[in-house]
């Protein structure tokens, strides 16, 4: 990185930023209350508030959101008459899954061959730690040039809705010029990217029945219609072949034209096992980009410990769709709902129930924001050119604030490269991203004001 005082403020703030996210990383604030205490959560939200105050943030507020969970909102005034930026990141985070795979304790930052592990490092924590850094390095180098507003959502992982509905029920809240989604991440380590597109995404229960009760499947099985059997024939029919989802009405044969993702290079970054196939057709980025993509997310069924020879009465399957730019999702989640209806055999009961859905994302790539966001990464990322990329993932309040704020610029960085593994055991962040990002975002927040 070229030398400048605000990469050597954020150099210099390095050792507190990982303290910090240590802290952050360390409360298991997963926005499932069945599983994971709601006072984790809470203590996490404090924890920005806190973190804001201490900045100088005002209003700084936990706000009660529809679905029961805090987003932690604060304003830091700037300059008369400057343009005002919203700064959004998540500090909920998904479950550690099989905490016997991570090869350290999920909620322990620890550092491991140059990068931190731990669940939320990269997703999307790290992000609360991005906009920090951005914002004290300006504040140690004359100062922050425009009004910022600060949001960390406490249920985005679950996708149920809580900080968009609350954003609509109070228009004025997040208003801002333009927005800065910390959530996304660079197509590679150390290659400035900005996220073009977001697939969107429903995700439904489906539950078939087929009988009172189970039965012995010696003296009952052969006629007695098999409820997990039947769950098996219609996730089934949700993919072709080859793998390509088949949803009865939904085209999967859209094309991506911009940046490319190289299929062995997609290979390594997903860890595919050697002979083992790349799914469905098209080049990697028309897949995971351009099309929709279903995905079985777990089933209810008897666990192979301990099952009994029985006829299963009752399966629940719960099923994602990431659904591309240029369809609806509603109009996806009815396809669906129907494409599981129809394709349940032997005239079993079937029921879905949605759990949670949100909207494909477009950015406006030409508004005078991206040119002041590439400027900014070419010094942040020295001799490398910003590269516009899209994402599989969903972040539902993209829709909300476009369509609250049909004026606001939209922009999507983050820490979530393939290295970072989200979602996934043994999640890291690459403090060199972290330190460059957070560069590149203070140098953004001055040539935005500026321009």
């Amino acid at each position: 990185m070229s030398s400048n005082p605000v990469a050597e403020t954020v150099a210099s703030l390095m050792p507190r930023a990982r303290a910090e996210l240590t802290e952050l990383v360390a409360f298991q604030s997963v926005a499932d209350f069945d599983q994971f205490p709601k006072s984790e959560s809470e203590a996490a939200a404090r924890w920005v508030a806190d973190a804001l105050t201490a900045e100088g943030f005002q209003d700084v507020a936990l706000l009660d959101t529809p679905d029961g969970t805090q987003s932690v909102y604060g304003h830091l005034p700037g300059p008369a008459g400057a343009k005002t930026v919203l700064l959004y990141a998540h500090y909920d985070v998904q479950p550690p899954l099989d905490e016997a795979g991570w090869a350290t304790p999920p909620f322990e930052l620890t550092e491991r061959d140059g990068r931190w592990y731990g669940r939320g490092a990269a997703d999307c924590k790290g992000g609360v730690l991005m906009h920090l850094l951005a914002l004290r390095a300006l504040k140690a180098n004359g100062g922050v040039p425009v009004h910022v507003k600060f949001i960390a959502e406490g249920s985005e992982e679950q996708g149920t809705g809580g900080l968009e509905r609350y954003a609509e029920a109070h228009p004025g809240l997040l208003d801002a010029d333009a927005v800065v989604i910390g959530d996304a991440g660079n197509f590679r380590t150390g290659l400035p990217t900005v996220t073009a597109t977001l697939r969107g995404m429903t995700m439904l229960r489906v539950r078939i029945d087929t009988l009172e009760g189970n039965l012995h499947s010696g003296q009952f099985g052969g006629a007695a219609p098999d409820a997990l059997s039947a769950l098996i024939r219609v996730l089934d029919s949700l993919r072709a072949k080859d793998g390509t989802t088949t949803i009865d009405g939904l085209t999967p044969d859209a094309s991506w034209d911009g940046l490319q993702y190289d299929e062995e290079q997609f290979r390594k970054d997903a860890k595919v096992l050697d002979g083992v196939e790349l799914i469905g057709d098209g080049t990697v980025a028309d897949r995971i980009w351009a099309r929709p993509a279903v995905t079985v997310l777990g089933i209810d069924c008897p666990p192979v410990v301990g099952a009994t020879p029985s006829v299963q009465a009752s399966a629940r399957a719960l099923v994602s769709l990431r659904v591309p730019p240029g369809i609806d999702t509603d109009e996806a989640t009815k396809l669906l709902q129907v494409h599981l209806e129809t394709h349940t055999p032997w005239g079993a009961r079937v029921s879905t129930e949605r759990i949670g859905q949100g909207q494909p994302f477009s950015a406006d790539t030409t508004s005078p924001a991206y040119a002041a966001m590439a400027d900014a990464m070419a010094v942040a990322y020295p001799g490398q050119e910003m590269q516009y990329a899209g994402q599989g993932g969903s972040i539902p309040l993209c829709n909300t604030l476009a369509a609250l704020y049909p004026h606001a610029e939209i922009l999507l960085i983050g820490l979530s490269e393939p290295e970072a593994r989200i979602h996934a055991v043994n999640e890291s962040v690459s403090p060199e991203e972290l330190e460059r990002l957070s560069v590149a975002e203070a140098l953004f927040l001055r040539n935005y004001a500026a321009g």
